[in-house]
Order: C-alpha cells, then structure tokens, then sequence
C-alpha cells in the first residue's frame, strides 16, 4: 500500500503559475516523445486522489486523460459534469478517513494530485512516495509544491536521474 505523489516542479519549488498556468511545462523539449515514466508510474496505482482545483483545471484539458477511477477532494463541489459517469467521485472529510474508505474499496495503491492536496496529506503524514520531475527554470512565484509542516518529514532518496537537459526526476521513500 502506498500514497504516492507524481508531480513536476520548477527548480524553486512551484508546480503552476500564481493563476494555474502549466504553459511552461510545454517549453520542455521532449524529441523522443517520453513520458517519463508516466505511464510506468500510472500502472503502479489503483485510483487517484486530487483536489478541486487541480480537477477543475483537468477538465480545461478537453479529453479525459485518466483510466483509473478518480476521487476529488472537495468541500465545495456539490457536483461533476455528466460526461465523467463512473470515472470521478467526490469525496469529502478527514484524510486518514478517506484513505481508509478507499482502502475497504479495494483501492490501495493511491496517486495523490495537486498543490493543496499533495501539502495536506504531508501535513497528515500520509505520503509514503514522492516522485518530483524537476524542471530547469525558475519561475519567480506561483503555487509551491511544499507548503509549512508542523513535523520533519524525512525521506531517503531511491532513485534520481536526468531525463532529459532540461529535466531530472527524484524518487523519494518515506522513512519509516
């Protein structure tokens, strides 16, 4: 079982611009046409956890870039467009609670997505695997990846390696 977050960052921590923007991901050069990984990482997992705002900012992709089932962390969001029938479901209340119900529905292997959500489940020491793509620009400001914790998180480092000139990738593990 793990709760595992796959996310790209810039060299000084954040993963958006202050308004969301992604835009700057695209400025990476990819001419072999990699995932990085992704796709590796998306057969490791059984559902995703992410939060309204980042769900909100997927639907901007126009097509529906996940087969596995998805669970939005919300407390705002009363309702889900009609086209995403059996593939999103809200969930709401405490962490630790919702990981549990999610594990007695079968789903153990968990992606946590999104600035908030990623920066809540640290809070609650519910991370066990980070995965960071770091991306070699400096964006001045924006959303941050990590955000102010009231303990040490250690974790040690499992795997790091250059991608591509432009990004490397740090698989980190939980110390238990």
């Amino acid at each position: 079982m793990k709760n595992a977050a796959y996310i790209a960052a810039s060299l000084d921590g954040y993963i958006a611009t202050e308004d969301g923007g992604l835009d700057w991901l695209e400025s990476i050069p990819n001419p072999e046409g990699s995932d990085f990984g992704y796709e590796a990482f998306m057969d490791s997992i059984d559902a995703l956890v992410m939060g309204r705002k980042t769900f909100e900012k997927v639907l901007t992709f126009g097509t529906w870039p996940y087969r596995k089932p998805v669970f939005v962390l919300t407390g705002t969001l009363q309702s889900l467009p009609e086209t995403l029938p059996g593939k999103v479901s809200l969930v709401r209340g405490d962490l630790p609670g919702i990981v549990q119900e999610l594990h007695e529905q079968g789903y153990f292997n968990l992606y946590i997505d999104g600035g908030q959500t990623i920066q809540s489940f640290l809070r609650e020491d519910l991370i066990d695997e980070l995965i960071i793509s770091t991306v070699s620009v400096l964006l001045g400001r924006g959303i941050s990846l990590f955000g102010a914790l009231t303990e040490i998180r250690k974790f040690r480092v499992v795997k790091s390696e250059k991608l591509n000139d432009h990004l490397s990738q740090t698989h980190y593990r939980k110390e238990r």
